[in-house]
């Protein structure tokens, strides 16, 4: 007669009542750790299966026998699974094994408080009910033979069944392979993760264009991440060099560090970082839904399990530009069986105060997020360069338009209008004759929509300046960006941003010459001249300042202390004055409010709401000191 089967899980009963519904905060962190086990199993194939009233992990791995002590293994909680180098790899050396702790059983869990788990190896059926809430005698549930049934495994494997989910799935497949691949990214031919509702199946078996297709920088580190190249594209319309600053490919960063091993001895390792950093095209419509991971992170992985999910907010710098970055780095010495265990119980983090974690961190914040920034700031700049042209051609032909269509517009009418009238002329009807011109300027009257159409496209604004005085002029522009104007409404030759910069091939005077004195569309430019002694002396500014004065336009004043004002500029009104000193603008109390009131204005000649004084202030204070 055969024994009757019994699984005592080798854990204290309270632990699973403390930790099971909070040992992890997300049902993806829950899934990469059943998945890790499938993978350790060596399995093939592992199917994600929702249902309305339980998730289902299934692998086609080894399964487990309860004669050969697998079962026993597995109920040993907490029980270091890679304790010496023999213990590194899978059953026959397949694949180098990712679990350490012991505790990845425990997952499930958190998701349910009753998980079946069905095994079978060699034709050995075993199955058993774990639970939060154990008796005194450790003893878990058994299930019959034939209540043990798999989904889709016909020989050997694992099924994991979380009854009544306390968490859920995102609604559409392509949004949990998305959540997947970006905490579980070790699929490829030999190792699928099937995602399965009753509607459709996806499959998750490449690593490839997943991520890579929305970059549009990327850095490769290491030759095993080569191959993603070829599913970058940066979409640039005019690539040609600029795609090859878009795309690095270098060697794994290496490094030495001593470290003391968990035999107390002092020995030398290579810490080495592998995989890849790249940045969004765009951020727009990544979001899906609230639940879903952040877009922009640098995860750390090791042995191709996920480790740290974003350690980007502690190696930031600035938010607005990192929101366009992602990347997956790999540091398997993080998981070296001779080495302290560094990870965290749940896989959500390690141990900050790690050599291996300080080196890590440190050259990603140093090294490798500077340069995907930069890289990214590259894409930007050329992109804009490429619409700006475009806008500019674009503006010249609605031009040539308009004047093809004034000129037509005042031929016909004086033609039709002078017909007309000396027709009449036998009489002396004045008021007939008014009448005869207004209804032929009224056939033209749909012309007006194509001038305000050209008005619309012009820049806004012109920053009249020498680059001496960009410190000055810097102000001025963030403080009106600041007030919603779009730096597609300047003209500032020293921007750092590409948007307020005219094309390289088109020079402000030509610029001026088409769009503002050589035009029949009577939209004038507003002009900001930041003045000082530099610009007096620099022959590009002045000619700046005949070019601004030739269009006719409204300016406002923007003076250097230390520097007086002349005509042609309108002297006569009270301009703004700023001390420039070592680098930084400083202002007095009045002369900062001058300055707050002339910003405000700008936006009011524009035609535009500016923000609060409140907020201007609390704004201004961010670039300038007070006296």
């Amino acid at each position: 007669m055969t024994k009757k089967k019994e699984y005592k899980i080798n854990i204290e009963p309270r632990i699973l009542e403390l930790l099971g519904p909070s040992l992890y905060t997300n049902i993806y962190y829950v899934l990469a750790e059943l998945i890790a086990n499938s993978y350790d199993a060596n399995a093939s194939n592992v199917y994600i299966i929702q249902k309305e009233d339980c998730i289902i992990v299934e692998d086609d791995g080894t399964g487990m026998s309860y004669q050969q002590g697998d079962i026993k293994k597995y109920l040993d909680v907490a029980i270091e699974t890679r304790s010496n180098p023999k213990d590194t790899f899978t059953q026959n050396k397949r694949r180098r094994k990712i679990g350490r702790k012991g505790v990845g059983k425990l997952a499930a869990l958190s998701v349910s408080e009753n998980v079946y788990v069905m095994t079978i190896k060699d034709k050995e059926k075993s199955g058993f009910i774990l639970s939060r809430h154990v008796g005194k005698d450790n003893l878990l549930k058994p299930l019959d033979e034939n209540e043990i049934k798999f989904e889709l495994i016909k020989k050997n494997g694992t099924t994991i069944v979380m009854t009544d989910p306390q968490y859920g799935l995102h609604k559409t497949p392509s949004a949990k392979k998305n959540n997947l691949i970006k905490i579980f990214p070790l699929v490829d031919k030999d190792f699928k993760i099937h995602i399965i509702t009753d509607k459709e199946t996806v499959v998750i078996e490449s690593f490839d264009d997943e991520m890579i297709k929305n970059l549009g920088a990327l850095i490769l580190l290491g030759d095993d991440f080569k191959y993603l190249a070829e599913y970058f594209d940066s979409q640039l319309e005019q690539k040609g060099d600029i795609e090859k600053e878009l795309l690095v490919s270098q060697d794994e960063i290496k490094e030495k560090l001593q470290l003391i091993n968990k035999a107390g001895k002092k020995k030398n390792y290579e810490l080495i970082i592998k995989g890849w950093i790249g940045a969004y095209r765009s951020t727009r419509g990544r979001k899906l839904d609230s639940s879903d991971f952040p877009d922009n992170f640098i995860s750390l992985l090791a042995l191709g399990k996920l480790g740290e999910y974003n350690i980007l907010p502690l190696v930031g710098k600035n938010k607005l530009r990192e929101v366009y970055i992602v990347g997956q780095l790999h540091i398997d010495l993080f998981e070296e069986t001779e080495l302290p265990d560094m990870s965290l119980s749940n896989r959500q983090g390690y141990k900050t105060d790690d050599q291996r974690y300080q080196f890590v961190k440190k050259t990603i914040r140093d090294e490798l997020l500077p340069r995907i920034v930069s890289m990214r700031e590259k894409y930007a700049d050329h992109q804009k360069k490429i619409k700006n042209k475009e806008k500019i051609e674009k503006q010249k032909k609605d031009e040539e338009k308009l004047r093809k269509k004034v000129d037509e517009y005042k031929s016909k009418t004086s033609s039709k209008a002078a017909d007309r009238i000396a027709k009449n002329m036998d009489s002396d009807k004045t008021d007939k004759m008014a009448e005869i011109i207004s209804d032929e300027m009224n056939e033209a009257i749909n012309l007006i929509g194509l001038k305000q159409k050209v008005d619309a496209q012009k820049r806004k604004i012109l920053i009249c300046h020498t680059g001496e005085d960009k410190i000055l002029a810097d102000v001025v522009y963030k403080m009106l960006i600041f007030n919603d104007i779009s730096d597609t409404e300047f003209i500032y030759s020293s921007c750092d941003s590409e948007g307020a910069r005219i094309p390289e091939a088109t020079s402000i005077f030509e610029y001026l010459r088409n769009f503002f004195v050589d035009s029949y569309s009577d939209k004038k430019i507003l002009v900001l001249y930041i003045t000082s002694n530099d610009m007096a002396s620099s022959w590009g500014a002045v000619t700046e300042v005949g070019a601004g004065w030739i269009t006719k336009s409204n300016h406002k004043i923007f003076n250097i202390k230390g520097h007086t004002p002349k005509r042609p500029l309108d002297i006569d009104k009270e301009w703004q004055t700023s001390i420039k000193d070592d680098g930084n603008i400083k202002m007095t109390k009045k002369e900062f409010d001058k300055f707050i009131v002339k910003i405000v204005d700008v936006c009011n000649i524009l035609g535009r709401s500016p923000k609060s004084k409140e907020a201007n202030i609390a704004e201004l204070n961010r670039y300038v000191t007070v006296e």
